[in-house]
């Protein structure tokens, strides 16, 4: 059986790193803390599972510090986390079996990403992350801020997830430290663009954030989700600013990058919705009902594939006096999500008016 390091870089953790530990004490074979300035209990609570915990100056530097912790692994491969991050139960058993059956050739294990799950446990928006490194790669991190691993040699990818728990507030951090790359000459990538507009976007600077959204929007160097999400962000902005029709242009780019994708689709009904024209929303809620949902490791909101743009089409047709049609596109929708409350709240509404009208 291969062994592993558990490496994790912290600050101020107290609520969340036990929770997190707790999910993997007994899979992993060593576990390595780096704290990166806490001033609460979170060295103490690191020190209940470990007596492998360091200091890292904090230098405005994610991969600095996660490269520090890495250099700390002994065992075979290398697993990380964030301390807001948890493995669900499921997640835990199919870990332990992974550790005990993974083929010693594989580099690289990609896990899924669960960013929330819904009452039930089921994700509600995935995508997938180099989890788990051979250790004898050598993998590095890059980007000061949302920083990545280049990763190479033989790939898999599992269902297993690790599912965020996020109870800390969003704040400037990130933004501040694009804002000192760019006051320092750097460019920044294509990857970084995108992000740099959705920490302005974050932070209510939208004009800003819209240059560059605009900016990732006519580059050819990201992943098709980032377009997605950019394009999808970029109408929020001029939603917020009431430029409806720049918002729904910002839909539209998403197409300059691939096929049309459910959450686009999705967002397009809804902005004709919200104009009362039914007919044009059912279009491109029957449009994104039709996408079958993609296969790798970028984003995924999992309810604009079925159960999203059903309950939408059923709340059309139901505007329009179509309740046959609302009826069987409520009951599409139920089957995405059985025993879901507002499914059943429609069906006996709807049944009820049909029952009106039949009499």
């Amino acid at each position: 059986m291969v062994t592993i390091s558990l490496c994790m870089i912290v600050k101020n953790e107290e609520y969340t790193l036990g929770r997190c530990l707790e999910c993997v004490k007994d899979i992993v074979d060593e576990i390595n803390i780096v704290d990166t300035g806490s001033d609460d209990s979170t060295k103490k609570i690191a020190a209940r599972y470990t007596k492998n915990v360091f200091d890292f100056e904090w230098i405005d530097d994610f991969a600095a510090a996660r490269n520090f912790a890495f250099s700390k692994a002994t065992k075979d491969y290398i697993f990380w986390l964030d301390a807001d991050d948890i493995l669900l139960d499921i997640d835990i058993v199919k870990f332990k079996h992974l550790k005990s059956a993974i083929d010693p050739s594989i580099d690289v294990v990609m896990f899924k990403y669960n960013l929330g799950v819904d009452k039930e446990n089921d994700p509600t928006c995935t995508y997938y992350r180099e989890r788990l490194l051979k250790r004898s790669m050598g993998f590095v991190w890059n980007d000061p801020v949302h920083e990545y691993i280049a990763i190479d040699g033989k790939i898999v990818s599992t269902d297993i997830a690790v599912t965020h728990k996020r109870i800390h507030p969003v704040t400037d951090r990130n933004l501040k430290i694009f804002e000192k790359m760019i006051n320092d000459g750097k460019a920044l990538s294509d990857r970084n663009t995108f992000y740099y507009a959705r920490e302005l976007c974050s932070s209510k600077r939208f004009d800003d954030a819209i240059i560059y959204f605009n900016k990732f929007l006519d580059s050819q160097g990201g992943l098709m989700s980032n377009y997605v999400d950019a394009s999808i962000d970029l109408y929020s902005c001029y939603k917020t600013k009431s430029d409806m029709k720049n918002a729904l242009r910002a839909l539209l780019r998403s197409f300059e990058h691939g096929t049309p994708r459910a959450e686009v689709c999705c967002q397009i009904g809804y902005y004709y919705k919200n104009l009362s024209d039914y007919q044009t929303a059912i279009f491109w809620f029957k449009l994104a009902a039709e996408i079958e949902k993609p296969v790798g490791w970028g984003s995924v909101l999992h309810d604009c594939y079925g159960y999203m743009p059903n309950m939408e089409l059923c709340s059309c047709y139901y505007r329009t006096g179509k309740i046959e049609e609302a009826l069987k596109y409520n009951n599409k929708a139920g089957k995405f999500k059985k025993g879901d409350p507002m499914v059943l709240h429609n069906r006996e509404f709807l049944k009820g008016l049909l029952s009106i009208e039949k009499n």
